[in-house]
């Protein structure tokens, strides 16, 4: 006999979300955004997940380029299992006219191990990149505001983070934007002035990017150290180091140093991990952003910080989980009732 049993229990579905999906649950809704951010660092610093390290699948032939799986569990109100396999081809964008990066989330339910939702993620990464950043940002400097902002890499990232600073209604003084392509500077700058910012400044020099900015972003795709000068940190800034390689050792080790997770950070020749082979010890880390906010951790605000987040997998969890609640709730995507269907058994 053919066909399947009626007295078998029907299997999961699978439900796809488009970046058009995810885009229309976190336009306007930022603010929300961060606090599940915020709530996923601390599920993860009290020892509730389970975040491997990444895994980087790079090509003999296209050495700038990289695939990295980020398995993760992230538990207490979140509950949820999965992984963001997301994709780094720099010339993307000059050469095929496409984005550089590209991912696919998939969230799997942690009774049954069943996938239950694969949703465009280059979105989510980007959006909880941002977070992450203001989060650090808010709770290194002490508050909302910052007289100057500096942005190094004015790319897909530094839109994200500007939309943050935006709905969160940070009060900025001016930017002083740099990009080694003046152009997309000028491009960010016009986008930041027609949506209100003021006093924006393209420049030719870095350094420029951090004198008299209290606040320094950057969003680079840099490989290595190209800022060596711990001079650009007299004035103690902010720093978010959301590319990770940008600053030589010695301008780790001028500065305060937190991150989201030491093992993950200081790993794949990221500034923190060049500073560790220089000094032989970690002991220029002072704690991670989680340690900030619960006050295990401690700020000298007289003196400069750096914060270098990883990407941790379970953040991607969180917020992914986060956008597909609110998409079933609005009755969003596509759901597959047959995606695994009777074959599987």
């Amino acid at each position: 006999m053919t066909g399947s049993s009626p007295d078998l229990p029907s299997l999961p579905s699978l439900r796809t979300l488009t970046g058009a999906d995810v885009l229309r649950h976190i336009e306007g809704n930022r603010p929300e955004c961060l606090e599940v951010v915020r709530r996923g660092y601390l599920t993860h610093e009290r020892g509730d997940s389970t975040n491997p390290h990444s895994a980087f699948l790079r090509f003999p032939h296209r050495p700038t380029s990289r695939i990295i799986s980020l398995p993760a569990y992230l538990g207490g109100e979140f509950e949820v299992a999965g992984i963001k396999w997301i994709a780094s081809f720099p010339d993307n964008p000059t050469t095929r006219g496409i984005p550089r990066a590209s991912a696919t989330l998939v969230l799997n339910d942690t009774e049954t191990g069943y996938p239950f939702v694969c949703m465009e993620s280059s979105i989510v990464s980007a959006t909880r990149t941002a977070a992450s950043a203001l989060l650090g940002a808010e709770a290194l400097s002490g508050g909302r505001s910052a007289r100057r902002v500096g942005v190094i890499g004015t790319g897909l990232i530094a839109g994200h983070v500007w939309k943050f600073l935006r709905d969160l209604d940070w009060k900025v003084g001016g930017f002083r934007l740099f990009d080694r392509d003046r152009s997309h500077a000028e491009r960010f700058g016009r986008m930041l002035a027609e949506q209100g910012a003021e006093d924006v400044v393209v420049t030719d020099d870095v350094r420029d990017a951090f004198a008299d900015c209290d606040l320094v972003v950057l969003t680079t795709v840099a490989g290595e150290p190209h800022i060596h000068d711990p001079g650009l940190l007299a004035h103690a800034p902010v720093v978010l180091h959301l590319s990770l390689r940008d600053l030589a050792p010695e301008m780790v080790l001028a500065a305060q140093n937190i991150t989201d997770d030491v093992d993950h950070a200081v790993r794949e020749n990221t500034s923190l991990h060049l500073a560790e082979k220089r000094t032989g010890n970690r002991d220029f880390i002072n704690g991670t952003i989680a340690g900030v906010l619960n006050g295990d951790v401690a700020v000298d605000h007289d003196r400069p910080v750096i914060f270098s987040p990883f990407g941790l997998g379970v953040l991607d969890l969180a917020v992914g989980k986060w956008v597909h609640d609110r998409a079933v709730a609005d009755g969003d995507g596509h759901d597959i009732s047959d995606f695994f269907g009777e074959a599987v058994r």
